[in-house]
Formats: C-alpha cells, sequence, structure tokens
C-alpha cells in the first residue's frame, strides 16, 4: 500500500478507491467484533444468512483485491522514480517489512493475546510476500508480467483437487489451512500466495496506462472494457459451473438463498470467479472516478493517502471499542475478548452482540474518530517528503 503518484502529482481516483476499500474493509471487521450472528454463524450460508447479513458482507468481498492490485500499481509508479535496482530492493524490503508486522503488530491486534497462541498468514503478508515475488519479477519484459498474472489468476483453480492436508508449504502456496503447532500453538493460513501474487503483477502491468503517454480517454475505455468483460465472464462461468471456484453454485428453495450462494465465490484462496467479480469492479470504479471532486471525495482520500497506517489502528480500535462493549453487557472481556483463535466465529459467545445497525453506527463512528488521525499524519507524510522512513508506513 505504497502512495502512488505520477511525477509530483498524485492520482486522486486510486487514492479514492484505495481509501474506498479501506473504508469498507472497517465493516467488515466491526460486523466480526460486535454484530451477534458474526458468533454463532458464516454470514455467507446460504441457509442461515439474511440479505442484510449478507450485503455487508458481501461488499467488502472487493477489498482485498483492490489492496494487492493498486499495490502493484504504486510499485510501478514508485519505479518510475528509482532505477530498477532500486524499486526491486525497496519492494523486497518493504515486504519483508509487512510479513513481519503482520506476525507481530497485526496479529496481537486481532487477538490480544500476550502469549501469541495463533498467529497467521492474513492481508498484509500477502502484500507482503507479493512485493518479495515482485522485487523479482520487475526485471522481467513486462509483456511476461502480464502473462505470468493471467496464467496465475486464470489456471490457480487447476491444483484444487490437489489435497495435501498435512503440507504447510501447499498451504503457504494454494490452500487454507489451520495447523496446530503445538497444544498451545495455532497456525493459520488464511491468504495462499500463489493467486494474490498474481493478483499484484497485474496491478504493475495496469500501472502503465497512468504514464504520461496515455491518453485519460483509453484508459477510462480499457478500463471499463476490461471491467465489464471480467464481471461477464464471472457471470457466465458462475451460472454454468464449468470452472473457476471449488465451491459450486446451488439453487435453494428460496431467491434470496440462490442469490447468496451465487455471489459468494471462495475467497480462501481467491477462486477466478472471485477475482473476476471483485477487480472488475475496480476497474470500474477507477474508470468513471478520475474526474470526481467534492468533500466526500477529499474525505475518503484521506484514508487512501495513508492505507497502512490506518489499517493497523483500525484494528486496534476496534478491537478496543469491542472490549467495552463486552463489559457493558456483562461478560467478563478478559474472558472473552482475548481472542485465541482465528475470526469470531471461532469464538462462539451466545448472547454477546448486537443487530446490524449497531455494528454500522459503530463503524460510522470509527471512521469519524480516525478521520484526523489519519489527516494529521497525512499532512505530516505530504509535509516530510525526504524522510525514508515514511514510505514503509
Amino acid at each position: 500500500m505504497t502512495t502512488i503518484s505520477n511525477a509530483n502529482q498524485r492520482i486522486s481516483s486510486i487514492d479514492l478507491v484505495k481509501g474506498l476499500a479501506m473504508l469498507i474493509m472497517a465493516l467488515d471487521h466491526v460486523r466480526d467484533y460486535v454484530h451477534a450472528p458474526a458468533f454463532l454463524f458464516d454470514p455467507a450460508d446460504p441457509t442461515q444468512t439474511t440479505l442484510a447479513i449478507f450485503f455487508t458482507r458481501w461488499v467488502t468481498h472487493f477489498c482485498a483485491p483492490a489492496f494487492s492490485f493498486l499495490a502493484g500499481m504504486s510499485a510501478f509508479m514508485v519505479g518510475k522514480r528509482k532505477s530498477l535496482n532500486e524499486l526491486s530492493g525497496f519492494l523486497l524490503k518493504r515486504g519483508i517489512w509487512l510479513i513481519f508486522i503482520e506476525l507481530t503488530i497485526v496479529g496481537f491486534a486481532w487477538y490480544f493475546d500476550l502469549s501469541f497462541g495463533t498467529f497467521g498468514l492474513l492481508t498484509i503478508w500477502s502484500l507482503g510476500i507479493s512485493m518479495v515475488v515482485l522485487a523479482g519479477l520487475v526485471y522481467l519484459p513486462k509483456k511476461f508480467i502480464l502473462i505470468f498474472s493471467i496464467v496465475l489468476i486464470f489456471g490457480h483453480n487447476l491444483l484444487d483437487n490437489i489435497q495435501l492436508d498435512d503440507s504447510i508449504l501447499w498451504a503457504v502456496l494454494h490452500r487454507l489451512n489451520i495447523f496446530m503447532l503445538s497444544e498451545n500453538l495455532m497456525f493459520v493460513v488464511g491468504y495462499p500466495m500463489i493467486p494474490w501474487i498474481g493478483v499484484m503483477a497485474l496491478g504493475y502491468w495496469f500501472g502503465t496506462y497512468y504514464n504520461k503517454s496515455v491518453d485519460s480517454s483509453k484508459r477510462k475505455l480499457t478500463f471499463n472494457m476490461v471491467g465489464i468483460c471480467a464481471i461477464i465472464l464471472f457471470v457466465v462461468l458462475r451460472w454454468t459451473n464449468v470452472y473457476g471456484d471449488p465451491v459450486l453454485f446451488q439453487q435453494y428453495d428460496r431467491l434470496s438463498q440462490d442469490l447468496v450462494s451465487f455471489l459468494n465465490p471462495s475467497k480462501y484462496p481467491p477462486s477466478l470467479l472471485y477475482l473476476l467479480m471483485t477487480l472488475g469492479g475496480t476497474f470500474i470504479l477507477l474508470a468513471n472516478s478520475e474526474k470526481w471532486k467534492g468533500k466526500a471525495v477529499d474525505f475518503i482520500c484521506t484514508f487512501g493517502r495513508v492505507p497502512f497506517f490506518y489499517y493497523i489502528i483500525h484494528i486496534y480500535l476496534i478491537h478496543l471499542i469491542a472490549i467495552g462493549l463486552a463489559s457493558l453487557s456483562g461478560f467478563e472481556w478478559k474472558k472473552n475478548m482475548i481472542l485465541a483463535a482465528w475470526g469470531a466465529i471461532e469464538n462462539p459467545l451466545p448472547g454477546y452482540g448486537f443487530p446490524l445497525w449497531v455494528v454500522y453506527a459503530v463503524w460510522i463512528s470509527v471512521i469519524l474518530l480516525l478521520f484526523p488521525v489519519c489527516k494529521k499524519f497525512d499532512q505530516y507524510k505530504q509535509g516530510n517528503k525526504d524522510k525514508w522512513w515514511l514510505s514503509y508506513l
């Protein structure tokens, strides 16, 4: 999540899409910690969820692919101001830094467990390992990078039938899995690397469309066409169940259940259909938001300019709010909000939690609380571009 610029001028549409993804992401995290059903069932389970709960979850599906794709674009933009060796070195160091942060500062934010009984490879890890791989890919011809990304995105579901349940390496490469390394130590692979490195590499290649030589009308047309074609292909493949997702679309007794099943392709790892659906929307938004102006756009762009900083503090804030709400609800926070497993669903708390409207109220409160902090940090970054360490935040 590196700052994107074109020469010395920021591209506001990229900041906007990045900021919007950040804000929507917070909604899902608030739901994880605050919503009563989040502790009882999967919000995307067609047999238990409601459309309101499902779409609260569904809209956040777009966040992680947008993060990875835009990080690839960021890398291309940074490379315009650096030599190839400097860019590769930066990506390598930043990638290793992100992996370290995932296993320490971010991991603690999710669980508040001083014993670190659970550590996982999640969103920040996926960005980090993708940058490490991209550090090598940048030396290759641009056309090869495009082919590489397309092969991974379109072809990785051919590996779905390989079942190596006891292999940590295979989980890291392609398959969601949880390993008990000891009685008190759990290792969670939530974001296998193969699809995600393809997404970041694709973003790197599409960063070329922000060169000065590319007319904005051509960029808009291309992005719209790619986005529309991706969504059409998603609909066709999802309806026919021909290829692209290990979990097939099923029809139920009710239309609402059919809709949930149709719009819920696999995220762990991101299937081809998941990426077609989410990146399709990302392309369309990038294509049509370049001329958007106004206070709302400026507000959202603030978060898009400091995404990594915002990501870390928003998890801590949401978890602290959950501790306060649990205490007010009569639950012992030390017992119920120091989490020992990945995700709230793994820690059922019958009786705890609030209706969906409270989730939205808390989400808006989190955004409003963090805006002045992010605004201040953004101003500090803009006024201190000579400080190299700020590029790692």
